[in-house]
């Protein structure tokens, strides 16, 4: 619905002081799990590219110079940590390479919301910090509201203003302080979760894995977790 592509089932939506629609330049989106294996004869910076006119060319044969690349295409690479990709073939990067990429990409219209969908997926563990650290730089950086959805809050937890979990029909919203607790979670999920604490004074979420990989078992759930910069 932020993105045009669905119609609200009742009441009136507007994102950023207007109504949604298709091909916005003020709001940035990376897909979930894009699969690019088609593009593996194109660079990072013609991925990157459609973020200005993929939506009217789609893939073009690269033929102008590093040097005559438009300003923002650059800003955005130098932004998402992704510069050292610019010239590499997209079918010979990591998932974490192409992920940086797929973000550069959202950020080169310079918008002013930036939605990302599980952006950790298929990442390990210290990827996933590493993006999510990344994430909310840019977002300070470029004045960013950021909105995400993640089915691990783990990576986040040091980087998210306010979180909301969707689950069982009933929501949780606030700061991750005020939601993120044994006894929220517990009773939003209907089971035991517990917010434990290392001696680094990290915490994490145990007791979601079985809840969130067969939500059905128990009720139509889903994990959505938001962060507003």
């Amino acid at each position: 619905m932020l993105l045009g592509l669905l119609p609200p089932l009742a009441g009136e939506l507007r994102v950023l002081g207007s109504s949604p629609r298709r091909g916005s330049a003020h709001i940035g989106y990376v897909p979930q799990g894009r699969n690019l294996e088609a593009a593996v004869a194109f660079r990072g910076v013609d991925l990157v590219g459609l973020g200005l006119d993929g939506h009217r060319w789609g893939f073009r044969v690269p033929t102008r110079p590093r040097r005559e690349l438009p300003s923002s295409v650059t800003e955005a690479l130098e932004a998402a940590g992704a510069s050292e990709y610019a010239r590499r073939r997209i079918g010979e990067m990591s998932g974490g390479e192409r992920q940086r990429l797929m973000l550069a990409q959202a950020l080169v219209s310079k918008p002013q919301l930036l939605l990302l969908d599980e952006p950790f997926a298929n990442l390990d563990v210290r990827h996933q910090s590493v993006m999510a650290a990344v994430v909310a730089e840019v977002a300070v950086e470029q004045s960013l509201s950021v909105v995400l959805v993640a089915h691990d809050i783990n990576p986040l937890r040091r980087v998210v203003d306010r979180v909301c979990y969707v689950a069982g029909g009933g929501v949780a919203i606030g700061t991750p302080e005020e939601v993120v607790t044994g006894p929220v979670l517990s009773r939003l999920y209907g089971g035991p979760v517990e917010v434990l604490t290392d001696s680094r004074g990290r915490r994490f979420v145990v007791g979601l894995e079985e809840e969130t990989a067969h939500p059905h078992a128990r009720s139509r759930a889903s994990v959505v977790e938001g962060a507003v910069r």
